[in-house]
Order: structure tokens, then C-alpha cells, then sequence
């Protein structure tokens, strides 16, 4: 028996969480499957978008990335080695539709049925995310996502990969994250496809959630058993102060982070004040007649991606320092670029972002009194710090460990006062190639020596394997 394990025998349950809940990790396709050529795997904006220089930290890409591709038996094995009940993956678009219509590459779609059935055999349920930002290249050409075609084409991909894995998939979520998508992608250029056109990144963000809306219904007439949800990205807002201003600058931050995707898919409405924020950049003409129904399609759950708090101000000259690009971009703010980051004076983490996990209780209370009841999953909560291989082979990460205790803490609370949280997905199961970040930040539980792929876990790994198998976080040792 390994001294872990000792002291596990010696503690006392603690926090512990409903029979079911929903011990998780989560990645996406393009930052660990690698393979970007293999068994006629197309093109994505990102492939485009990491080959221009000064895009990514380094100059590095994702054409090896983890070698998920390829390791994904061994990386099952793993994910059962940690007491997961879950795993949360996107599929590759250009994997299973080359040119992002038309012709299936069936390769592309038998490699992610095999991936479901490796993870049933070891009783760890599939949650299937349909889009993680690798638009095909194809797609991009034709216009992306400010293009309404866009939407019309995601829906059929979602009927392609819903026909192939629905069978063995119930819970399936559709476009993760389409505040970044739209607004990193087109507006601040900091992610692909890159561009900066503020107008037409709040077309793409009206048609990303049409998108959602059309596979849902595109899945819903296939299947009535499959359970989908929307995942959206929340950050608690607050003011510098209580000026005019700073009030103001929150009102506008929250309502192009928050309020446009939840009033969208949950009340069918955008909101008024956002609308009229964003025409000071654009006409709204490309919101057509019966679109906000379709974008609030019935969901069975909401899938929420949280990491920390934004603190903002108004004031001329403002800082801007939340969430800065490690690279040369514009502002992702439309409409609202006036507006400034301050730091509130709480911990950071490497990526520089605040830790408040009081923000996301704030955030689950703020959803279940202001929209419609709604079954709530943590999709993504995690952090990045400066992990270091030690001599004897381990990674110490205690600053991370502290991190998802306490959003976990928090997550028991909300449910202890009847908040319908079902769900945590811990963000990322392993190190991986971090997006414009390249392989600069490492989120993982499990750490990767890159140059050789070798799988590590780390301290936090293997407390939340510990977590995971008791059902909750336990008590001190006696």
C-alpha cells in the first residue's frame, strides 16, 4: 500500500457529493490528438493560423501536440487509474468532414468510435463537444463564421457525428465557448482565424449560437434519448468602484461575456442594452425573423466553463490587464474597448487571472434566480501554474490542488443550497498545447514531458483521483 493510500485509509469523509455526480476531465481535439495529416484529416483555421509568424509563443503548433492521436489506448487507461467517471472531448471538424461539408471521411469518424469504446470498456461515459474551434479551412474561405452558412453546415457535422457515436454517446454539448470563438477569432485576431473586424465577429457570434440551435434540432430528430447541452465561458463581473463609470464599464463587460449567450439560449432573447452597445459597431440586420427560437432549442443541461473574475473600469485610461494575449492583438471588447482590467488584488494565476472561486458561486446563484431552472455542469474549471519535473520524477502542484479544492468547496455549498449542479470537469486532464500560448502553460492534472510524450501525474492528479473514487473531498487525517 502506497503512503497515499495510507493516509487515505486515515481520513474521515468530508464534503461528500451526491450519489451520481459527475467526476470529470476534459480536453479538446486540436491541443492534444496531434496527427493534423493522418487517415485524411483536413485543414483547420488553426493549422492556417499557427503557421503565420508571431501567432503562437515560439513559433510552436499542434501537428504533434500530446500525441493523443495515437496514445489514446494508454491515455484511457490513465483516465481510469484516476477514479474518472467521465471525459469530456471535442471532435475534429476537419477530421470528419475534410472541406467542412459534403463527403465523411470515414477514418476520421471510426478513430473517435474507437476512442468511446476504449472508454466504455473501462466504465468512463463519453461527453461528446461537437465544436472546439477548429473551424475547417474551407469553411473559413467561404466567409466562417460571420457567413450564416456556417451555421447550416455545423448542423449537418452535428447530424454526421451524432448519427456515428449516438448509440454509445448520451451526453453531448455543441459549441464550447462561442464568446471566444467569436471574439478572439474576429475581433482581437489573437486566435484563429485571426482577423480583426469588429462588425463581423458579433455576426459570428449571432451565428454560433444559431449553430447551436440547428444541431440541436438536427440531433433532437434523430435521437429523443441523447441529453445536449450549450457550454458557455461566465466570469463574475465587478466594478472598480461605484462610480458612474465603473458601473457602466460592468454593465457592458457582462452583457457582451454573459448576457448575450445565457438570455440567448435560455430566454430566446438578446439583450436590449448589448444590442444597442453593439450598434455603435453594427447594424443587427443579420439576426433573421424565427433565429432566437432556434437558439433557445430545449437543452437538458447548461455547461459552464469558469476561471475567474473580472474587475473593470470605465475611467479613461483604465488598465487592460485581464487576460492579456501573449501576442500582438486588438481588443476583443466590441463595443466596448474603452473599457479597462483591473487587478482586484487577489492571487494569479501563470496565466495572470484572478482566483475567486467566490466568483463562481456568485455565478451558479446569479443563474438559478434570474433564468429558467436548468440542470448545471461545471465543464471546464482549472489553472495554470509553472509545474517543474523533479529529480525523483514528481510534479508538486500545490497551488493547483489548493485551487480546485476550494472550486469544489464552493460546488458542494451551491448544491447544499439546491442548486442543481450535477457535474465537474476538471480543466485540462493533461498538459497540452495551449492555444496562442503554444506549449508555454500547462493546465494539466497530468503533466507531459513533451520531448519524450511521457504521462506524469502530478500532486494534484493524484489527490483528485482520491476525490473522484470517495465521492468527495475528504476530511483531515486523524
Amino acid at each position: 500500500m502506497t503512503t497515499q493510500e495510507t493516509q487515505a485509509e486515515t481520513r474521515l469523509p468530508g464534503l461528500m457529493f451526491p450519489t451520481g455526480f459527475v467526476w470529470g476531465a476534459a480536453t479538446s481535439a486540436y491541443q492534444i490528438e496531434g496527427a493534423v495529416t493522418a487517415d485524411g484529416r483536413g485543414t483547420s483555421v488553426w493549422d492556417t493560423f499557427v503557421s503565420r509568424p508571431g501567432s503562437v509563443v515560439g513559433g510552436e503548433n499542434a501537428d504533434v501536440a500530446i500525441d493523443h492521436y495515437n496514445r489514446y489506448r494508454d491515455d484511457v487507461r490513465l483516465m481510469a487509474d484516476l477514479g474518472l467517471t467521465a471525459y469530456r472531448f471535442s471532435v475534429s471538424w476537419p477530421r470528419i468532414q475534410p472541406d467542412g461539408a459534403g463527403e465523411i471521411n470515414a477514418k476520421g469518424l471510426d478513430f473517435y468510435k474507437r476512442l468511446v469504446d476504449e472508454l466504455l470498456s473501462y466504465g468512463i461515459d463519453p461527453w461528446v463537444t461537437l465544436y472546439h474551434w477548429d473551424l475547417p479551412q474551407a469553411l473559413e474561405d467561404a466567409g466562417g463564421w460571420p457567413a450564416r452558412d456556417t451555421s447550416k453546415r455545423f448542423a449537418d457535422f452535428a447530424a454526421v457525428v451524432h448519427d456515428g457515436l449516438g448509440d454509445r454517446v448520451r451526453n453531448w454539448s455543441t459549441v464550447n465557448e462561442p464568446w471566444c470563438a467569436a471574439f478572439l477569432g474576429y475581433a482581437s485576431g489573437e486566435h484563429a482565424p485571426g482577423r480583426r473586424e469588429p462588425a463581423a465577429a458579433v455576426r459570428a457570434a449571432h451565428h454560433l449560437n444559431l449553430a447551436h440551435g440547428l444541431a440541436v434540432q438536427a440531433m433532437r430528430a434523430q435521437r429523443a434519448d441523447s441529453l445536449i447541452g450549450g457550454c458557455v465561458n461566465l466570469y463574475a463581473i465587478t466594478p472598480a468602484s461605484d462610480s458612474e463609470a465603473d458601473r457602466d464599464a460592468a454593465r457592458r463587460i457582462d452583457g457582451l461575456q454573459n448576457r448575450f449567450f445565457l438570455d440567448a439560449l435560455l430566454t430566446g432573447a438578446y439583450p436590449e442594452d448589448v444590442l444597442e452597445d453593439l450598434r455603435e459597431i453594427t447594424d443587427t440586420g443579420f439576426i433573421q425573423d424565427g433565429d432566437l427560437g432556434t437558439i433557445a432549442a430545449p437543452i437538458d443541461m447548461l455547461l459552464i466553463n469558469y476561471y475567474s473574475r473580472f474587475t473593470v473600469s470605465g475611467a479613461p485610461g483604465g488598465a487592460q490587464s485581464a487576460a492579456a494575449a501573449p501576442t500582438d492583438s486588438g481588443s476583443p471588447w466590441v463595443g466596448s474597448e474603452h473599457v479597462g482590467f483591473v487587478n482586484g488584488g487577489r492571487p494569479v494565476t501563470a496565466m495572470g487571472w484572478e482566483i475567486d472561486d467566490s466568483g463562481l458561486n456568485e455565478l451558479l446563484v446569479r443563474l438559478t434566480r434570474e433564468y429558467p431552472p436548468i440542470p448545471l455542469i461545471i465543464s471546464e474549471n482549472g489553472a495554470a501554474f509553472e509545474d517543474e519535473l523533479t529529480a525523483d520524477d514528481r510534479v508538486h502542484d500545490p497551488d493547483r490542488l489548493a485551487y480546485i479544492d476550494a472550486h469544489l468547496r464552493t460546488c458542494h455549498a451551491a448544491i447544499e443550497a439546491g442548486i442543481p449542479l450535477q457535474g465537474y470537469f476538471a480543466w485540462s486532464l493533461m498538459d497540452n498545447f495551449e492555444w496562442a500560448w503554444g506549449y508555454d502553460k500547462r493546465f494539466g492534472l497530468v503533466y507531459v514531458d513533451y520531448p519524450t510524450q511521457r504521462r506524469i501525474l502530478k500532486d494534484s492528479a493524484l489527490w483528485y483521483a482520491e476525490t473522484a473514487r470517495h465521492g468527495g473531498l475528504l476530511g483531515p487525517a486523524e
